[in-house]
């Protein structure tokens, strides 16, 4: 949702399976797979992370251990379609996993992820642009492809901002880390942010616990937005119906 308007954007509808692709370069983030994973978890579809680009990376283990801290123990696939890495797994996921819709930023790789998984060149793709590794858009619309031997695979184009919208059970999946330690703080209501004894604070990861905090705020944020929305809606269906009635009865008096 970007730009100022805030508004709900369907990025796609009725998907079972979700491939939350990151590239193992420098656009590497694991806090946007938290941010992905919140939103995978509302949805109720199952998610799956996808690390690619892994002949593009030197330090394999490193970030698949940040992307394993982030997942809270969903499946994490690293993967290259130049060797070929994790596109059987893949494959495997696609077909027995419904409809499955591929996610991430620009980029990331996920149209030739499509190629692989297919055995087929179906997509266009593009190369990253050199010296910062920005993702170049390639897929514009969403693109519906039925799998040879079973599977549906929705491929989306690359989102340059992703918020939340209406989070708050996908926020406690993605962060049960959280809710779990949050039974030894001292304070029964801590918000986990500056009271005493606060047990998540002295366990969990510092950048982790501040995008738990940021997210929150966000949805916060949002559903107030949501709310006022609400409300503007109802005062004017509410003006509407008084003047509906005024009129009634100025007319009755003629």
């Amino acid at each position: 949702m970007a730009g100022k308007k805030t508004e709900e954007q369907i990025v796609a509808a009725n998907v079972d399976t979700v491939l939350l692709v990151s590239s193992l370069n420098r656009e590497f983030n694991a806090r946007r797979i938290e941010r992905y994973l919140t939103l995978a978890w509302e949805s109720g579809a199952r998610p799956f992370i996808v690390l690619n680009k892994s002949d593009l990376c030197k330090n394999i283990a490193e970030l698949h251990d940040d992307a394993e801290a982030a997942a809270m123990g969903v499946r994490t696939i690293v993967a290259s379609v130049v060797s070929g890495d994790g596109i059987a797994e893949l494959r495997e996921i696609v077909r027995t996993g419904g409809t499955t819709a591929l996610l991430g930023s620009s980029g990331v790789g996920k149209s030739s992820l499509v190629n692989a998984i297919l055995g087929r060149e179906i997509q266009m793709t593009n190369e990253t642009r050199e010296g910062d590794d920005k993702g170049r858009h390639t897929t514009t619309s969403r693109q519906l492809i039925v799998v040879s031997g079973g599977g549906v695979l929705l491929d989306t184009p690359g989102m340059r901002e992703l918020q939340l919208w209406d989070a708050s059970e996908g926020i406690a999946q993605a962060f049960a880390d959280v809710q779990e330690l949050a039974q030894g703080c001292k304070f029964r209501n801590c918000s986990h942010k500056d009271e005493p004894g606060c047990a998540v604070r002295e366990a969990m990861d510092k950048e982790r616990l501040a995008n738990y905090n940021k997210l929150q705020r966000e949805e916060e944020f949002l559903e107030s937005k949501q709310d006022d929305a609400l409300r503007a809606r109802r005062t004017k269906e509410l003006r509407k119906m008084m003047k509906g009635v005024n009129r009634f009865y100025r007319d009755r008096g003629r």
